[in-house]
């Protein structure tokens, strides 16, 4: 290119972060240089997914197919339940980290420099339909629950304490956030099962949920991590497939979410207690997707949405009554989509608002401290 037009792409270049930082017009952009992180570890369901579950050989609960990934670069169905980036990799991306890859994808014996690479700076072991439960993935076929999951990280930190000298390696892990997002699941399986719903009330049936939930952040604390973001379940009532099922004007359904309140007060509760355990060495941030996307929702124009009720992939009423499926009709602005398929995977859009949301240093949503706040404890 020639010299006398560098001032000018200079300027043009400059012009299109600002664009950038202007699209969601409720949010205010960070000013201030994030806090290094070393790496980013993800623990989850199919919020998170960035492909793991391509690599499970029975497995129905699948995105390894267009119109999923019609975002993604190069146009790849990489296993996201979304139609580009999920919020996981929003967060590496947002701290300078590549994209945490799924740690199945690294146990092809071809890929030991990768596997090195990602054991330092990033790996995603969450899974589509996993759950706090081992019992969760059933209804999918076949998921990674959460206590796989762990036992997977054990793995990878293992990979990572042969890299790195040990005060290194500590100090690594200690700096790193984990990403906990879970839980979906679990209260999709309660709200079908008519056992379950005989032999446990919500609260007791939430309660359980977290109870075993502490042990896993327990084995990851005690492994060393001690930055946590845990992010707690949304309305789940509202999602375009739940809507769908009301006829008239395609309400929420109000139980489900009552449902989910009952996990994410019990949620609140755990993460306050376990951090008094652990004498206040472990540091978290809860970010509370219920209310987020509850203000989504009623005030959609605010974060740059059209469509907060149906899905931007499927057919049907709703674009709900099918899966994101080869076929279906697609949304032509997904930026203006809150949801992309009928089961409430958000699109790449709203997966961005949500972590600009985490970041907001006068965050309403997180608690006791904000994203960034946490990373820089």
């Amino acid at each position: 290119m020639p010299a006398n037009n560098t001032p000018f792409l200079t300027i043009f270049l400059l012009f299109l972060g600002l664009l950038r930082f202007d699209s969601f017009p409720c949010l205010e952009a960070a000013t201030g240089k994030l806090a290094s992180v070393p790496g980013v570890y993800v623990f989850g369901d199919s919020l998170v997914d960035a492909g793991n579950n391509n690599y499970l050989p029975i497995s129905i609960s699948k995105a390894n197919y267009l119109p999923n990934g019609i975002d993604f670069p190069g146009k790849k169905a990489s296993g996201r339940f979304c139609n580009g980036k999920n919020a996981a990799d929003a967060i590496a991306e947002k701290f300078g980290l590549p994209l945490p890859p799924p740690y199945l994808s690294l146990k092809n014996p071809f890929k030991k420099k990768e596997k090195k690479s990602a054991a330092v700076t990033g790996v995603n072991f969450a899974s589509g339909g996993a759950g706090i439960f081992n019992s969760s993935d059933q209804k999918f076929g076949q998921g990674i629950p959460l206590s796989y999951q762990v036992n997977d990280w054990l793995s990878i930190r293992q990979e990572l304490m042969n890299q790195l000298p040990l005060s290194e390696a500590q100090t690594h892990l200690s700096k790193s956030i984990f990403t906990v997002v879970i839980g979906s699941n679990d209260l999709f399986d309660y709200f079908g099962s008519m056992k379950l719903r005989q032999n446990t009330n919500p609260e007791q049936y939430a309660l359980s949920m977290v109870l075993k939930l502490k042990e896993q952040l327990k084995r990851i604390y005690d492994s060393g991590a001690r930055r946590f973001l845990v992010i707690g379940v949304a309305q789940i009532g509202c999602i375009p497939g739940k809507r769908a099922k009301d006829t008239t004007i395609h309400e929420c359904d109000q139980e489900a979410n009552t449902w989910c309140s009952f996990y994410n007060e019990a949620l609140v509760k755990m993460l306050q207690q376990l951090k008094q355990e652990l004498q206040s060495s472990m540091t978290y941030s809860y970010f509370d997707n219920y209310k987020s996307l509850q203000d989504i929702i009623s005030d959609p124009a605010r974060y740059g949405f059209t469509d907060v009720t149906s899905a931007c992939c499927g057919k049907g009423k709703l674009n709900a009554a099918t899966p994101c499926i080869l076929g279906a009709s697609l949304c032509s602005d997904r930026t203006k989509y809150l949801f992309w398929d009928r089961y409430g995977h958000p699109t790449e859009a709203a997966a961005r608002t949500f972590v600009d949301l985490m970041l907001a240093d006068d965050s309403q949503y997180s608690s006791p401290l904000t994203l960034t706040q946490l990373v820089s404890s």
